[in-house]
């Protein structure tokens, strides 16, 4: 699947403010991005959510990631970044792409990679200053066995239109847990 040069740009800007307050110098153009991904995903949908309603399921988000009191910057970075990361495995399917639009796919496909990115360097930063790995395991852990429980989903639905609409509503879900986990780090 060939990357067009405009939708690299499309996904860079996936948080919104509150990600600059890292000390981290992500590009300023990440404070509209969220909007965009959300825009994205929302064109994306093709069938009603409410035709689907046989199929939806409780993925079991990982929500002790959300209610932690406190959460270290590298922490939710490696957390964000292991998101982004299994997101984009999930969309850069065969499956997904017999699902979805070609154009509207590569878009977020180009925008999560792009991210990715970004965020590596961040978080490496983030790492120097604030120690080991040691305390990421578990929630990144958590994160891969959310999204084991989704491609698991998928398999057993056999890949059918439904089940990606439920995933990509959930998919949405996520972006607003980004911004629990953002203004928690502003404080």
């Amino acid at each position: 699947m060939a990357f067009s040069v405009p939708s690299l740009v499309m996904l860079v800007m996936i948080f919104s403010s509150p990600i600059s307050s890292f000390s981290c110098d992500l590009p300023q153009s990440l404070d509209v991005g969220k909007q965009e991904t959300l825009t994205v995903l929302g064109q994306m949908g093709k069938i009603s959510l409410l035709s689907c309603l046989k199929d939806r399921t409780d993925f079991r988000f990982p929500q002790e990631m959300v209610e932690a009191s406190r959460v270290q910057k590298a922490q939710a970075l490696s957390v964000i970044h292991e998101m982004l990361q299994q997101i984009f495995n999930l969309f850069y399917t065969e499956a997904s792409s017999a699902v979805w639009n070609t154009t509207l796919l590569e878009q977020l496909l180009s925008g999560l990679y792009r991210q990715l990115e970004d965020l590596e360097t961040c978080l490496l930063q983030e790492m120097g200053e604030e120690g080991s790995l040691l305390g990421m395991k578990d929630p990144t852990l958590a994160v891969r066995r959310y999204f084991q429980r989704i491609h698991l989903y998928l398999q057993e639905k056999k890949n059918s239109s439904c089940a990606w609409e439920v995933v990509r509503v959930e998919i949405r879900r996520w972006f607003l847990f980004t911004n629990v986990l953002t203004r928690k780090l502003r404080k």
